[in-house]
């Protein structure tokens, strides 16, 4: 068993629960709520509060803040969570905050995720694996975001967003709704300039799925046609391509949120 490791300056709750091998640096401060798993790093001027768990091996850097209440009015002080995963990078002034009792009550980030220098994920959010946040990239509240997806710097995601698995947000774009697994978006605001081909390629998709991906993406955005009627020929066209299905899943899943489009 590794012992932990914590600084003559840090300050810990007697009530926080800390795994082992978790060293914690100087001057962060950890709350009587949280819960800190094996082998977590605090570098140092870090904060956990609240009702936070963090998953094992994950580092936060300094001026990383983790369970402060919510940028939220309706919010009263109630429990409610942030829950990290496992392996998580939190870089130098990364903010993330928990649920609220008017939603889903906790917010949730997956593993083996990236947060770059002054991101923010706020409440009530769900984040997948692998996804990354550069400099700067903020997610409202509420919003769902797909595993492997990337957010250029300076980026912004509104409230009750969903992002689709693999997709792309280039470098400060707006994105006011909801983006396909796969897609590219650029703008502000938003549209969509074809499909995550370079991620896609880099995470090894089958060059025969991904020409699929790209035929049925050009007849879901083609001018021909109603949205719906090219929704159904796609299906039709793409039944046995997980991939194309996925995206015509997403888009069913929610028919009353508008989707980012290609620019006419």
């Amino acid at each position: 068993m590794t012992a932990n490791t914590i600084h003559e300056t840090a300050i810990v709750a007697p009530e926080a629960k800390i795994g082992t091998g978790v060293e914690i640096g100087p001057f962060c401060v950890v709350g009587p709520n949280a819960i800190l798993h094996d082998r977590v790093r605090l570098v140092s001027h870090a904060t956990v509060a609240g009702f936070t768990e963090i998953g094992e091996d994950c580092v936060l850097y300094p001026g990383v803040h983790l369970g402060h209440p919510p940028q939220d009015f309706k919010f009263q002080g109630e429990e409610t969570w942030l829950v990290l995963g496992q392996r998580n990078i939190m870089r130098e002034g990364v903010t993330m905050h928990p649920g609220t009792a008017f939603d889903k009550a906790r917010t949730v980030v997956g593993n083996d995720c990236y947060f770059m220098a002054g991101s923010h994920i706020a409440h009530d959010c769900i984040i997948g694996d692998r996804v990354v946040l550069a400099n700067g990239a903020q997610i409202a509240g509420s919003s769902s975001i797909g595993d492997h997806v990337i957010f250029g710097g300076l980026s912004g995601v509104v409230q009750k967003t969903r992002v689709g698995r693999h997709a792309f947000i280039g470098a400060m774009t707006k994105v006011a709704a909801d983006v396909i697994p796969y897609g590219s978006v650029n703008g502000n605001d938003a549209h969509l300039v074809g499909l995550n081909v370079v991620g896609l390629k880099r995470r090894g998709m089958p060059r025969d799925a991904l020409r699929d991906l790209r035929a049925a993406y050009r007849l879901l955005f083609a001018e021909e046609g109603t949205f719906q009627e090219r929704l159904s020929d796609a299906s039709e066209l793409y039944s046995d391509n997980e991939h194309v299905m996925e995206i015509i899943g997403f888009i069913r899943a929610s028919s009353n949120r508008a989707l980012v489009m290609p620019n006419a």
